[in-house]
């Protein structure tokens, strides 16, 4: 709610409550008084009624009736203060059963409060408790990341330094092949060299051998 609102719903409460403060009696005090006047009207009826009857016997109560009508309006009065004496005696008993109520309510609600503070107090504990594993396991993880991290640098070392060592290889292998087929390449011309002059000599030694089977002419 806005406060020009709020500030407008208060004093129009305080207004009518102003205004009706002076006259928040006057209700009980009129009940009261129609209650009296409603008491003297049927006790002067029966007033009546009876000096009515007894119109011409010398026995009256007193003159014009007031010690009557004030002895009947103190039993009136009396009626109504053991009534209200009662009433406020059941009222007592109402509110000593409320009040019992209240305590065992308040009992209650203590020894619910009690438990669920050892609760929150036990939860607080496993709370500290998960606090203090989560605090030694993000440590482990800082820890296993920078394990993570060192190791990573070493693979990438290692596989460096492995690419390195297999391109020196291949090189190496490379120069190998290169002598071997220069080996094989000089090997196979030294065997045709050999080939030829092994022919060559077979040749000379046939031709030697028919010149000296031929005979003098």
């Amino acid at each position: 709610m806005e406060s020009w609102k709020s500030h407008v719903r208060g004093e129009l409460f305080h207004r009518d409550c102003k205004q009706r403060d002076p006259f928040s009696g006057l209700f009980d005090k009129v009940s009261r008084l129609e209650e009296m006047l409603a008491f003297h009207m049927k006790l002067r009826q029966d007033m009546d009624t009876c000096s009515s009857k007894e119109k011409g016997s010398s026995r009256c109560p007193d003159e014009g009736g007031t010690l009557y009508l004030r002895a009947k309006e103190l039993e009136f009065l009396n009626q109504q203060l053991k009534q209200k004496i009662s009433d406020l005696t059941s009222n007592k008993y109402l509110k000593d059963a409320e009040l019992h109520y209240c305590h065992s309510q308040v009992a209650r609600y203590r020894t619910e409060a009690v438990v669920l503070a050892q609760g929150a107090s036990s939860q607080k504990a496993d709370l500290e408790e998960y606090e203090y594993q989560l605090e030694c396991q993000s440590k482990e993880l800082t820890a296993l990341r920078l394990e993570h991290s060192s190791l990573r640098e070493e693979l990438t070392a290692a596989n460096l330094q492995n690419e390195q060592l297999l391109h020196r290889w291949l090189e190496e292998k490379k120069e190998e092949a290169e002598r071997i087929n220069k080996y094989n390449a000089t090997q196979e011309r030294w065997q045709r060299l050999a080939g030829r002059l092994k022919k060559r000599y077979r040749v000379s030694s046939r031709a030697a051998e028919s010149k000296t089977q031929q005979p003098p002419s």
